[in-house]
């Protein structure tokens, strides 16, 4: 009888089985329902960190425990590997970012096959492959060709560590979201995706995911930013120009006493060059601008500013007021120019009384109220416009509907939407990343290189020095080229794509991931679409989760899928937390994959990321943690070994009448399948149906124990053991392999067919209670389920040993936790 659980013999051995069987490779099954379950893919750093493992470890439970539910499963893998980090680490070695990017995926790639991950490893894809950048240089073409990519000067954020433009969304309290380095602005000719287009969907088709936590789309919501106002027209003083202005309090307009411009506005420096106020003003542009790099809340900006010796004249009064520039007004949103309303605005209130700016009052909050001369606060509730002409009286939504009407009648405003979103800046000016495929001609202009001529290649042997800028543009192989309109003479776009482009479509490439004619054919991705259950951090909630949604409505529109959202389910699981610490080499803290392997093996490493915390929050790590998921295995490993005879009967032992242990047991173990069935699927409690499998073993334990020379009920017993074989399967799928092989089956454990419960088996007449003295274990005791609280107690009390252990000593009080225990209480 083999009682040593050897891990590394049947892992390799279970391994090498499940390739040659190409257990996990899925077709197109329109007789099944599918289920598609898709983790984040990795950047190909070389190492999987024990995040990775807690990711692909809830992904693989979700995928197994569906294929044995009896759904077509597609759960494939790849690698996110263009981008700066490999780019960096290339130089560093002097040598080429393809060749230490492909030896990384190598590793990795052994890794995950070492964990027993089910992928089906046929649709693996990289996004630095021309293979696939070739259909993301498409994609970038059916963006232009659709309005949707375009090329524009702009002031940009610049980090000068990376030596590359970011997005927006990049940029993290002023600094790279990357490097951490201080982002600057600089004015740059750029290609951008107009995702602003799709603002507006992108933020009420919100409402339709139920299956992603209310945190990330708060964050998206946000982060886009919808603001319902108007637009006002104010002339300028002296010159023939104006400004428009977005307000979202239109009714305050009689209470606007000066105008604030953005440092970055272009008015600010036309209005004040060549005169003496130019120094100065450019100076404080400047610092403004430097300090907004340093902070992330417009709201925690200081409220200086300068007078730009220019005014605004109000449409609506005639009145001319002063233009300032303030640093806590944002180009990018809105107009970048605001109304400043300090009787109303606690901001402009502020703003106000620093620079002698005087206040007006316009809203009240009774009709009729007599007006303050003074102030201590701005009053920014509702009320009833005073000083306002013509609209006194009117309540705060009246006045706003009644003065939307009046600017469009007279043709100097109109009602106005805006949001905080701007459009996505996809250029960088790095090396390592899909080419941009345009091409630029003295004679035709702008030219989109046609689509049969993809992939625009990105050479790959090239190698550049520490300190140097890695860039196409100084490859001169490359920039020189043909225009493919003219022939003539031609200059090739030098950026390359922000990689999130290759991450907002690559689970649509999985689909159908060989496809040499298009990016995916029509059959396999309306077939797979969308994602049934993605999974992955909470730090993509703006960034790849934001772009991919566009992505996909871009491609909805073109009518390549017939999915409008991406991903249905949203799961974002904790970090890994160990000395009260994210593991990080810098803090000396890691724990490798490969350490607790070598140790444990992959199932124990599994086993306790599962385990040790619900996959939403941070797992705190624990050496003990492991050393308790290990022993559990060993337990089911020797429980199985030691009744291996019952699979080896050709009569079993099933009596026509059962005993108490009978029933209990046959109920523990239904109930169990209930419960794990229910954790998985509705709840993603992978620690509690681990948990609720454990208290199972324990029961088959026990059930041993009281019957010990006593005859078994041999097919209760047996069916018990191979049910917890495979409620276990999808969350240790080596040793469950193994054992499921021990007791005479021959196909593999994961094309079993899930258990199903027996609702007969959930009514119990009998439970056991343990009886407890001071919360010590004393005696246990069968009773009726439904017995009333006050006889259990009696019956307790009326136990023997209970009754020598309470002789003489006051009750202080009975615990009684309902069909579980009753703790006596004395003193």
């Amino acid at each position: 009888m083999d009682q040593h659980y050897d891990f590394a013999r049947i892992e390799q051995k279970w391994k090498k089985y499940w390739e040659e069987e190409d257990l996990y490779k899925v077709h197109i099954d329109p007789g099944r329902p599918k289920y598609y379950v898709l983790e984040m893919f990795p950047y190909p750093s070389g190492e999987l960190h024990m995040g990775h493992i807690r990711n692909y470890s809830i992904g693989d439970v979700v995928a197994r425990f569906h294929t044995m539910k009896g759904y077509n499963v597609l759960h494939p893998m790849g690698w996110d590997a263009f981008g700066m980090p490999a780019e960096n680490a290339a130089i560093e070695r002097g040598i080429y970012p393809a060749q230490w990017t492909a030896s990384n995926i190598a590793s990795m790639h052994r890794q995950q096959q070492e964990f027993g991950l089910s992928y089906d490893w046929d649709r693996e894809v990289a996004t630095c492959h021309p293979d696939y950048y070739r259909w993301t240089q498409w994609l970038f073409l059916l963006f232009y060709q659709r309005g949707l990519a375009y090329k524009h000067k702009a002031e940009v954020n610049w980090c000068p560590s990376c030596q590359t433009v970011l997005a927006n969304e990049q940029v993290v309290s002023g600094n790279c979201w990357r490097c951490d380095s201080q982002v600057v602005k600089k004015e740059l000719e750029q290609w951008f995706f107009r995702i602003t287009d799709y603002a507006e969907r992108l933020l009420k088709d919100l409402d339709t995911l139920e299956g992603w936590p209310e945190s990330v789309k708060i964050m998206q919501a946000n982060w886009i930013g919808r603001s319902e106002g108007a637009e006002i027209i104010f002339p300028i003083k002296g010159r023939d120009d104006t400004i428009k202005v977005f307000t979202t309090r239109q009714d305050t307009i009689y209470g606007a006493t000066y105008m604030v411009l953005a440092p970055e506005h272009p008015l600010v420096m036309d209005f004040v060059r060549g005169t003496k106020r130019e120094e100065p003003v450019q100076r404080f542009v400047q610092e403004a601008i430097r300090r907004r790099g340093e902070t992330v809340d417009p709201e925690e900006l200081g409220k200086e500013g300068i007078f730009l010796g220019a005014y605004a004249i109000n449409p609506f009064n005639g009145e001319e007021i002063p233009i300032w520039v303030a640093d806590y007004v944002l180009m990018e949103y809105g107009t970048g120019a605001v109304m400043g309303v300090p009787a109303h605005d606690d901001r402009d209130f502020e703003f106000t009384d620093l620079h002698g700016i005087p206040k007006r009052i316009v809203i009240m909050p009774e009709k009729g109220a007599p007006i303050p001369e003074e102030m201590s606060e701005a009053y920014a509730a509702d009320g009833y416009l005073v000083n306002s002409g013509p609209f006194d009286g009117l309540a705060v939504k009246e006045a706003q509907e009644a003065i939307a009407d009046y600017l469009e009648e007279k043709g100097i405003g109109r009602r106005a939407v805006s949001y905080k979103l701007r459009d996505w800046l996809v250029s960088r000016q790095r090396y390592w990343g899909a080419p941009i495929p345009i091409v630029y001609c003295d004679h035709c202009g702008v030219v989109p290189v046609p689509m049969d001529e993809l992939p625009v290649m990105l050479p790959e042997k090239v190698v550049f020095k520490p300190g140097t800028i890695s860039s196409l543009a100084h490859m001169e192989d490359f920039v020189h080229t043909t225009c493919p309109q003219c022939g003539g003479p031609a200059r090739r776009e030098t950026d390359t794509m922000d990689t999130f482009i290759c991450s907002s479509w690559y689970y649509f490439r999985y689909a159908d991931a060989r496809n040499e004619e298009a990016p995916f054919g029509k059959e396999a991705v309306d077939y797979w679409l969308p994602v049934d259950q993605y999974i992955g951090g909470i730090e993509h909630a703006v960034l790849h989760l934001l772009y991919s949604r566009f992505f996909t409505k871009v491609l909805y529109d073109a009518g390549l899928v017939k999915c409008q959202e991406p991903f249905t389910r949203l799961l974002t699981q904790g970090m890994v937390i160990k000395d009260g610490h994210k593991m990080s080499k810098s803090k000396g803290n890691v724990v490798t994959p490969e350490e607790i392997i070598g140790k444990y093996g992959a199932d124990t490493a599994r086993l306790f990321t599962l385990f040790a915390s619900p996959p939403e929050r941070d797992l705190d790590w624990s050496d003990q943690g492991v050393e308790g998921a290990w022993r559990f295995l060993n337990r089911v490993w020797r429980l199985v070994h030691n009744n291996l005879d019952v699979f080896q009967e050709k009569e079993l032992n099933a009596p026509a009448t059962t005993g108490f242990a009978d029933k209990n047991l046959r109920y523990k173990l239904h109930d169990t399948i209930k419960r794990v069935t229910e954790d998985v699927e509705k709840r993603f409690g992978f620690n509690t149906a681990i948990s609720t499998i454990m208290e199972l073993v324990n029961e088959i334990y026990r059930y041993r124990d009281q019957l010990a020379g006593k005859e078994l009920n041999t097919a209760l017993l047996r069916e018990s053991l191979e049910k917890t074989i495979l409620l276990l399967a999808p969350f240790a799928p080596y040793l469950t392999e193994e054992l499921w092989h021990t007791i005479g089956y021959g196909d593999s454990v994961h094309r079993q067919r899930w258990p199903d419960y027996d609702e007969e088996a959930l009514i119990q007449e009998e439970v056991q209670i343990v009886v407890q003295v001071n919360g010590r274990l004393r005696e246990r005791i069968r009773v009726p389920v439904n017995l009333p609280q006050e006889e259990l107690e009696e019956r307790a009390l009326g136990l023997e040993r209970i009754q020598g252990l309470t002789a003489g000593k006051e009750i202080v009080k009975i615990i009684n936790v309902p069909g579980r225990l009753i703790n006596i209480v004395v003193k």
